[in-house]
């Protein structure tokens, strides 16, 4: 196949977490493969050694610069502008603000020459560049990460969104937004069971196939022993809203009382880019915030227990997987937990008590430790490795 690739998030290198490891890992999988044409976008902290490492990797790499927002106006009057033009245009400003004209252009004349057998958008946000019609000419699909309706009515059930106010005014155009781009493509891509009801729900008429993330299990091998003792770790790109909610919950309210339980328990948060909310929790006796480390696998092999408090955002969560095939513990949330149905491989935990309880009988039972250690292990590798991810999106791509 002669694949085209959007990504407006450089895709390189993995290690940068979240979108680009997905897409990372789902692109070399095809480039082996396929003739893989990648087009994205230059920010600031991208390189030109890692354009050219990139470059390297594909048949072709087309790189546009991230074009500055135009200068937002503040106030009321500025959010009302906003909300008006969403209203208007039906495309949030989290969408618009990727949108390059010349990468528009070059897209365009790429389709034209009917080169190509398949379009994939790395993330839903890579939809304003695809024209509804393209999709009777060649094979058009949507890797949607997560859907933004769903998380931003979740948010706001769970009363963990920033600005609810706005949000309230903006789940109705959210969902109009999603209906409407979902139907420019010949099939979707989503993470969990969950995201893929939520995206039915929407377009009960759309083709939806569920690929969850994967693990390089030569990055995260599993650790050689439990090292005991009483160390909890969080990892995470520290900057991420829904790790900062996560962080800042389970820092204030959950480990305090933890402490009463377990004095000499400790807790690492460990990610790059700490932003003022989760750098003030350093100072919370037996809390370190370590920024960004060289191997965050380290960390997992060190702890007695990865704990993934997320009370938001839908899909499968990376940090979990990695923690199990890292062979830590780990005590998590029902959305940290999303996507995964195996019985014991991690203990659940959703209520500041069922936190402080679940972790106490890892901390005290080290036979448990090994039971989860080992069973989680076992299903990264039968069924989260970026190999079987990939054979799953190549059949998706070949329809």
């Amino acid at each position: 196949m002669k694949i085209l690739m959007l990504s407006a998030t450089f895709p390189y290198p993995p290690t940068r977490g979240g979108t680009q490891v997905r897409t990372f890992n789902l692109l070399e999988y095809l480039r082996s493969r396929h003739s893989l044409t990648v087009i994205t976008q230059k920010v600031p902290d991208v390189s030109e050694g890692e354009i050219e490492e990139l470059r390297e990797l594909v048949e072709e790499l087309q790189v546009f610069p991230r074009l500055s927002p135009p200068q937002a106006t503040g106030g009321f009057l500025g959010k009302i502008k906003r909300f008006t033009a969403f209203w208007r245009e039906g495309i949030p400003p989290s969408v618009l603000s990727v949108y390059s004209p010349q990468m528009q252009q070059w897209v365009d004349d790429a389709v034209a020459t009917g080169a190509y057998d398949v379009m994939t958008c790395e993330h839903s946000v890579n939809e304003i560049f695809v024209r509804p019609e393209w999709k009777q000419r060649m094979r058009t699909v949507v890797n949607i990460h997560s859907s933004v309706y769903a998380t931003c009515q979740q948010q706001l059930a769970t009363q963990t969104a920033e600005k609810p106010l706005r949000d309230r005014l903006n789940l109705p155009l959210l969902k109009r937004y999603e209906q409407q781009y979902c139907g420019k493509f010949s099939h979707l891509v989503a993470t969990t069971p969950e995201d893929q009801d939520s995206l039915h729900d929407l377009r009960p008429d759309a083709a939806i196939t569920v690929i969850p993330n994967g693990v390089d299990l030569g990055m995260f091998p599993a650790r050689s022993q439990d090292p005991g003792g009483q160390k909890l770790v969080f990892i995470g790109a520290m900057d991420n809203v829904a790790n900062i909610d996560s962080v800042r919950f389970f820092t204030l309210q959950v480990f305090p009382k933890l402490r009463n339980f377990h004095p000499d328990v400790t807790l690492d948060l460990v990610g790059a880019r700490p932003v003022p909310e989760v750098q003030e929790l350093d100072q919370i006796e037996g809390v370190t915030v370590t920024g960004k480390v060289p191997s965050m696998v380290d960390y997992l092999h060190q702890a007695t227990v990865c704990v993934v408090p997320m009370r938001t955002g839908f899909g499968i969560k990376n940090k979990t997987l990695e923690a199990m095939a890292a062979g830590t513990p780990v005590v998590a949330s029902d959305r940290g937990l999303e996507g995964l149905t195996s019985p014991d491989v991690a203990l659940r935990a959703n209520t500041v008590e069922e936190y402080i309880t679940a972790i106490s009988r890892l901390l005290e039972n080290s036979d448990l430790r090994a039971h989860l250690s080992h069973n989680a292990r076992q299903m990264i590798e039968s069924h989260f490795t970026w190999e079987q991810a990939g054979k799953r999106y190549e059949a998706v791509l070949q329809g």
